[in-house]
């Protein structure tokens, strides 16, 4: 039954009301032409009076056409192993649809290096069939390059982790990264005073055109300026992310300011500055990062980092995936955002957490 009551129908009963063979109601359907229209008004009238909703997954299963997705996504480093949590998602989406004739083929692209992004992405562009791509946009300038040309070849793609305004994705999976900041200085308010210094640390080999932990801080510092709170915030960017010069830059920042009470860090990459703390004695410093990775749930039991903040990589890849199959295979209008919840997960609260 449908959801108005009626039955549910099919080919046969429109050309039974229409008068018809069952060939010429399939004629109008695929737009096959051979009608004339006097009939084919008769049939359409006919289509509109049952509200028929052809069965299109039979139809493209019939069809013996093969759906070829794209994913393009960093891959896991030394650094984090962040991004396999989002494949875990696409893996999940994927084992779901492959029964349906649905290839998903995964590329991945170096974190820190914007040469390897372009060319993962002309790999992509030179297969033969290409009906949607999912990618993490983290270099924004060669994203949009590459999300252009899926435009002109009229490629729909979904962004996940963080977006690209206005370049006319499918959708987006993933935080409102400038609430996210704002939620987490939410939090510093009730952990801090208004006379304490915060810290806050952007570790990434791009810090200045990596969009997702600027719009982070954006939020993060617009907080306090509309809650009118005078709050000492000192930023540090470290462009290089490994340990040693995570350190070094520790070692200076804490030099110059002895009395910082509390540290965030606008990545994933939380778990080098715990490292820090754990080597050189954390005194009474609280440190907020983010995401619900091995790592640095290691640091949170041990109460070197203080809390999480967490927007489901995992789901966000899954959702991903399963929107261009629904679009494409059913041709579904998609929601245009979908954010991801912002969760707060520290020591008593993360045996309960699934990412």
């Amino acid at each position: 039954m449908s959801n108005n009551g009626k039955r549910s129908v099919g080919v046969k009963e429109i050309a039974r009301r229409a008068n018809v063979s069952i060939g010429t109601v399939d004629r109008v359907l695929h737009n096959r032409g051979g009608v004339s229209e006097k009939t084919k008004e008769k049939i359409i009238a006919v289509i509109k009076e049952l509200n028929y909703q052809p069965n299109i997954l039979a139809r493209r299963l019939a069809s013996g056409r093969t759906i070829h997705l794209f994913t393009l996504i960093p891959a896991v480093s030394d650094e984090t192993d962040y991004w396999d949590v989002p494949l875990q998602g696409i893996i999940q989406a994927e084992n779901e649809i492959k029964l349906y004739d649905v290839k998903v083929s995964k590329f991945f692209f170096d974190m820190n290096d914007r040469k390897s992004f372009v060319e993962r992405y002309q790999q992509i562009l030179q297969e033969e069939q290409i009906d949607g791509v999912l990618l993490a946009p983290a270099f924004i300038e060669e994203a949009i390059a590459f999300t252009n040309v899926c435009q002109q070849r009229n490629i729909p793609f979904v962004f996940i982790n963080s977006d690209i305004p206005n370049q006319k994705s499918l959708c987006y999976f993933g935080p409102d990264l400038f609430y996210s900041g704002y939620s987490v200085a939410h939090l510093v308010r009730y952990l801090t005073s208004e006379n304490d210094k915060i810290l806050v640390m952007n570790i990434s080999k791009d810090v200045a055109s990596d969009h997702h932990i600027l719009r982070k801080e954006e939020g993060f510092r617009k907080y306090f300026i509309e809650k009118q709170i005078s709050q000492t915030i000192i930023t540090k960017n470290l462009t290089q992310t490994d340990y040693d010069s995570v350190k070094a830059g520790l070692d200076e920042v804490l030099q110059q300011y002895p009395d910082i009470r509390l540290v965030f860090v606008t990545n994933s990459r939380v778990s080098l500055v715990a490292q820090y703390f754990e080597s050189k004695g954390k005194g009474n410093i609280l440190l907020v990062g983010y995401d619900f990775i091995t790592r640095n749930i290691e640091y949170l039991n041990k109460e070197i980092i203080d809390f999480l903040i967490c927007e489901k990589p995992q789901e966000q890849a899954y959702r991903g995936v399963k929107a261009l199959y629904h679009y494409i295979m059913f041709e579904e209008n998609i929601e245009k955002d979908f954010y991801m919840p912002i969760d707060i997960i520290h020591k008593g609260n993360q045996k309960f957490y699934r990412n």
